[in-house]
C-alpha cells in the first residue's frame, strides 16, 4: 500500500523565490537563509519519493477573490509556474498525479471533507519556493506533485482544529491506496508576519519557536489556537501555520524530528523549516539496519 514516510514544513517567502532565481542565495543576506536547507537537499536524495502532498496556499494567482474555496485539490496531469505580475519562475513544470489524486479525492469526500477539485490551474510561488529549497534548482522535479490549496486570504479561514482533521484523513486516504507509493506531506507558509497595517513588519520569534516545539512534541496545543491568536501573535499572515498542522496531522501521533531551521529575518518575515519521519516509520528504518 501507499505509505507516508515523512513530512516537511517550510516558509514560502517568494522573495526566497526571487533570491534563487537571479543568483543571489550566496550574498551576504541570504546566505544563512539557504545553508538551513542544505540538510533537507541532501537528505532527500535518498528518500526516493514518489508523490508529495503540497499544502499551501494561492496568493490570488489561480484563485482569485470571486471563488475561495476552503480546501481545493490539484487534480491535473500539471500545473504551469503562475505569472503573479512579473512573469512566471524560471522553474520546471510541475507534474501531477490525476489517478492518485482521484483516489485522495473520493476517499476525503467519503470522510466528509468537501473539496473543491481542480482540473486546471496555475501553482504560484507557495508551491515552487518550497519545490525550489528541498531540490535545487534543476530541470526537472524529481516527484510528482498534488497541490492542495488552503484558504487563508479571506475570512472564513478554516480552523487549526478543521484543518488537522483533514490531515489525519488525508492519512487514511493514502493508506488506502493499493499501489506501493512513497508519500510526503508538505505543509508551507508562515511563520509569523504581517504584510500591511500598523503592525506591518511584525515578527514574534517566541510564538514561532513554541510553535515549532510543540508541533514535534505537543500538538495537541496547536489544535486549539484560534483565529484571532493566530492574528494577534503572529500577525494576519501567520495563520498559514495551520498547514503546517495538515502536515503533522498527517504523520500520525508521534514523530522523530529530523531537522529544524529557524531564522530572522527572510524578507519580511521569519523563516520556519522542519523535517519529521513517523515514528513507526523511524521504527521500521531502524529494525531494517
Amino acid at each position: 500500500m501507499a505509505r507516508i514516510t515523512a513530512g516537511i514544513a517550510t516558509s514560502h517567502v517568494p522573495a526566497i523565490g526571487a533570491a534563487i532565481d537571479l543568483g543571489k542565495t550566496q550574498d551576504e543576506y541570504w546566505k544563512p537563509v539557504f545553508d538551513g536547507y542544505e540538510w533537507v537537499k541532501e537528505w532527500q536524495k535518498g528518500e526516493d519519493v514518489d508523490v508529495v502532498i503540497l499544502c499551501y496556499n494561492d496568493h490570488a494567482s489561480s484563485l482569485m477573490l470571486d471563488v475561495v474555496p476552503t480546501f481545493a485539490l490539484g487534480m491535473a496531469e500539471e500545473f504551469s509556474p503562475a505569472d503573479e505580475g512579473w512573469g512566471p519562475r524560471p522553474v520546471p513544470m510541475v507534474m501531477g498525479d490525476p489517478i492518485f489524486a482521484a483516489h485522495l479525492a473520493e476517499q476525503l469526500v467519503l470522510d466528509e471533507f468537501d473539496l473543491t477539485l481542480l482540473n486546471d490551474m496555475d501553482v504560484d510561488h507557495g508551491l515552487t519556493v518550497p519545490l525550489s529549497l528541498v531540490f535545487g534548482q534543476i530541470g526537472e522535479w524529481p516527484v510528482r506533485v498534488i497541490p492542495l490549496a488552503v484558504n487563508v486570504t479571506q475570512f472564513p479561514t478554516p480552523s487549526a482544529e478543521r484543518c488537522w482533521q483533514l490531515g489525519e484523513a488525508i492519512r487514511h486516504a493514502v493508506e488506502s491506496y493499493p499501489a506501493d507509493l512513497n508519500v510526503q506531506v508538505w505543509g508551507t507558509g508562515g511563520m509569523s508576519h504581517q504584510l500591511q497595517g500598523p503592525r506591518a513588519g511584525l515578527i514574534n520569534p517566541e510564538f514561532d519557536n513554541a510553535f515549532l516545539d510543540d508541533l514535534a512534541n505537543d500538538p495537541q496545543r496547536l489544535r486549539n489556537i484560534t483565529r484571532l491568536e493566530f492574528l494577534r501573535e503572529a500577525g494576519s499572515e501567520g495563520i498559514e501555520l495551520i498547514m503546517w498542522l495538515i502536515m503533522r496531522a498527517a504523520m500520525g501521533e508521534k514523530v522523530e524530528e529530523l531537522q529544524r531551521f529557524y531564522r530572522v529575518p527572510a524578507s519580511n518575515t521569519a523563516v520556519g523549516h522542519a523535517v519529521y519521519r513517523p515514528l513507526e516509520i523511524a521504527g521500521l528504518q531502524a529494525a531494517a539496519e
